[in-house]
């Protein structure tokens, strides 16, 4: 994903001086370059990454590694980014009484038509999209807008390679309590069952501290900061195919200018950012752009 941030005057966005995706905004002077990729939106699937095949992450249970059998749903454990940058995970459970960052919310087997499936292959990534991704809405008790508006995302696992090898076909949903950029991840209450059900809780959603969304963390709403994220535009169904770079990029722009303006009360002038992805993204199966609104919070 890229983010641009545009200053907006009443309910127009103002903007001038737009040459084409990828390039930048200038408007009054000010210009704001487009920022941040995102893998697959708020609601990552950071599995997906490169890394080490011998690793099955920090703290490990013997038993779980090179496991064959599915692991245990409902499980919690304490994560770290490296665990979840993992293909497979064999950290040891902990009481979810107990303080922990991850819970699983999805077991299950693969596919029939992904049983001779490469241990890599681009397939495996887009189902744990689509099976993780219903899940965990499910299982948090929101929408597709407001879980990519959350601090809290997903992660998926397979088994190890070892285990694959031995004809093991499981996957493992996790909920944890951050996302990509986090640098550690936040405690989870004794189940995150229902977390987003209702108004969440500032701090269970995603904002930014910095001046504008470019390559700044994303922290709690609870936390002081500068931007929030508050909507979401969808920009086609399941089976249409990529717009292309130019028409998902102003699109958005243009939803997010008059969708934030909304969301803030329509003042005098406003500031605000987007979101936006790229085909990559969208064959694995994003079709949302996120808009960002700049506050004093």
């Amino acid at each position: 994903m890229r983010t641009s941030g545009i200053a907006g005057t009443g309910t127009g966005c103002g903007c001038r001086g737009y040459d084409s995706p990828g390039d930048e905004w200038s408007e009054g002077g000010r210009v704001v370059r487009p920022v941040l990729r995102l893998a697959l939106a708020l609601g990552v699937v950071l599995a997906l990454s490169a890394c080490s095949d011998s690793s099955q992450g920090t703290n490990t249970d013997r038993e779980q590694v090179d496991s064959v059998e599915p692991p245990e749903l409902g499980a919690c454990r304490v994560l770290t980014p490296d665990d979840v940058a993992e293909r497979s995970n064999a950290t040891r459970t902990v009481p979810c009484t107990e303080r922990h960052n991850a819970e699983t919310f999805a077991v299950g087997p693969l596919p029939e038509e992904l049983e001779d499936a490469d241990y890599e292959a681009r397939e495996l990534g887009a189902f744990a999209y689509r099976t993780c991704g219903a899940a965990f809405e499910r299982f948090v008790g929101a929408d597709e807008s407001l879980v990519m508006r959350t601090v809290v995302s997903w992660a998926w696992f397979r088994p190890s390679r070892k285990a694959w090898d031995e004809g093991a076909r499981w996957y493992r949903c996790d909920i944890v309590g951050g996302g990509e950029q986090s640098q550690r991840y936040v405690d989870l209450p004794p189940t995150a069952k229902g977390l987003l059900q209702g108004r969440p809780k500032d701090r269970w959603m995603v904002c930014v501290a910095g001046a504008s969304v470019q390559d700044a963390p994303k922290i709690p709403c609870s936390e002081p900061h500068t931007w929030r994220a508050v909507t979401t535009i969808k920009l086609g169904e399941e089976d249409d195919p990529y717009p292309g770079d130019r028409l998902v990029e102003v699109t958005t722009r243009d939803f997010c200018s008059e969708s934030v303006g909304a969301w803030l009360n329509y003042p005098p002038e406003y500031e605000f950012g987007y979101t936006f992805f790229h085909e990559e993204e969208w064959i694995a199966g994003n079709r949302r752009s996120v808009c960002w609104a700049r506050t004093s919070a």
